[in-house]
């Protein structure tokens, strides 16, 4: 029996580490080998309480994975087959910086996360934690497969590529939502529709729907479906596919970061995920799942999701609930799989299926889309065998579109430019060019705030 270590770096996360463990000790094809799974994170509270729920989901499965785990990535790293990677520091607080304080400055964003002006901090912070992973890794185990989970997800890849000799992929949940969105629209289930995307993460966009088993274009009937379908908050989608012809990501919060007329069609998204006190009721706790600002009563709030999942987990612990109940926001259970590529990617290198996936974040090897840099960092479809991941060649995106996925690209080359040199200037020259900044001498006084209230998390800069 072959062994296969597996590291997990960010286990504590409540919903990261768990959808990761299940995925592992869910899948059949894994079973099949001595599998070692070991769980790193810095914070020992949540390491420890993710590590007794890994025992219980295992045993829910039948697995006989070695489990363990570790504050110590140095420890964890050697000779892994596998590292995946879900990293943050304070990651409510510092969103809430990258939002609020761009748009006290009167930059109208949407979002705050992977693109605009507060995603230029966001990709600094995030590329000095991932590096020194990924440098640790060349020491380490220099033939593992990097799957990188943490955002800004092209971003962070693009600066393990230039910067580090470990080969790395990007998943993201974007393109399984589109598919699901597509098939909603359709009415179709989603196993008989062939998705092709290609663009950037969280910009991808729908260049072929084709039935698997007629082989028939399915775009004639998005045609038809596509204004008559209830996009209820979202009113983005629908004017970008008058714009292009195209699908795109379905929501506002993603696409519409990368777009300086996003803000005037959708409104600021981060809001409405309940995201930071302001935010909150004042009695807020995680339990209660809502919110209150502008009006607006009990929306769910993905902030305090995530403090009570980790209650749930506690209680699961302690065998106060069950592990399959089932939280109200998701609808999901302790012991559910994601339905992330993590797992498809690993199966399909060790037992060499030569298999195409739905979509990854991976260097735009060989044109695979035919006008963007061969070095940026793709949204593409996938083909996985034994030799690794590989895009699919998809062609070439509209000539607008295109456009607007180079500035993006040349946008995210000078932040991993800004971060190995530890340049300030630089920096600002990626916030410049972004379509979000409309004033340059706002922009800067902007930056030297973000680079003072965020020091503690950011590359110092000069």
């Amino acid at each position: 029996m072959k062994n296969l270590k597996v590291v997990i770096i960010g286990a504590g996360s409540a919903g990261f580490g768990q959808g990761a463990i299940a995925d592992l000790v869910s899948s059949e094809r894994l079973k099949e080998f001595n599998m070692e799974i070991i769980l790193v994170d810095i914070d020992e509270k949540a390491l420890d309480r993710m590590y007794k729920l890994s025992l219980l989901i295992r045993d829910y499965y039948k697995s006989e994975a070695r489990i363990s785990s570790t504050t110590n990535r140095l420890e964890a790293l050697k000779d892994a087959d596998y590292v995946v990677v879900s990293v943050a520091r304070d990651r409510w607080e510092m969103w809430q910086k990258d939002f609020y304080i761009p748009a006290a400055y009167g930059f109208k964003h949407v979002f705050g996360e992977n693109g605009g002006p507060g995603a230029a901090f966001h990709t600094l912070r995030s590329l000095n934690i991932m590096i020194p992973i990924a440098k640790d890794m060349e020491e380490l185990c220099p033939d593992a497969l990097l799957i990188n989970f943490s955002n800004p997800e092209s971003r962070v890849c693009l600066g393990v590529s230039k910067l580090t000799k470990i080969k790395a992929v990007g998943l993201c949940h974007g393109p399984i939502e589109t598919l699901d969105r597509i098939g909603e629209i359709l009415e179709k289930p989603v196993d008989e529709i062939e998705l092709t995307v290609g663009g950037l993460n969280h910009f991808h966009w729908a260049l072929k729907i084709i039935d698997k088993k007629t082989g028939k274009d399915l775009y004639p009937e998005i045609d038809k479906r596509i204004f008559q379908f209830d996009w209820e908050s979202d009113p983005l989608t629908t004017e970008l596919y008058k714009l292009f012809g195209l699908i795109t990501y379905p929501a506002p919060s993603h696409p519409g970061e990368y777009l300086n007329f996003a803000h005037a069609i959708a409104g600021p998204k981060l809001i409405d995920w309940g995201i930071g006190s302001v935010s909150h009721k004042l009695s807020a706790t995680g339990s209660d799942l809502d919110y209150i600002i502008e009006g607006k009563f009990n929306r769910p709030s993905y902030e305090l999701w995530s403090q009570d999942q980790a209650v749930r987990i506690e209680r699961a612990i302690k065998g106060e609930i069950p592990l399959t109940d089932r939280e109200p926001m998701l609808n999901l259970s302790l012991t559910d799989p994601s339905r992330e590529l993590m797992v498809p990617i690993i199966c399909d290198i060790e037992f060499n299926t030569n298999q195409r996936e739905l979509a990854a974040n991976v260097p735009n090897t060989g044109y695979a889309i035919e006008n963007l840099p061969e070095d940026a960092i793709v949204e593409v479809s996938i083909q996985v065998d034994s030799k690794g991941v590989k895009p699919v060649k998809v062609g070439r995106l509209p000539e607008a579109i295109a456009g607007l996925c180079q500035l993006q690209v040349s946008i995210q080359k000078l932040l991993v430019e800004a971060y190995q040199e530890k340049s300030k200037e630089i920096l600002f020259q990626a916030l410049a060019i972004d379509p979000i900044i409309d004033d340059i001498k706002k922009a800067r006084e902007m930056m030297e705030t973000m680079l003072k209230v965020e020091s503690d998390h950011l590359p110092e800069l000069k």
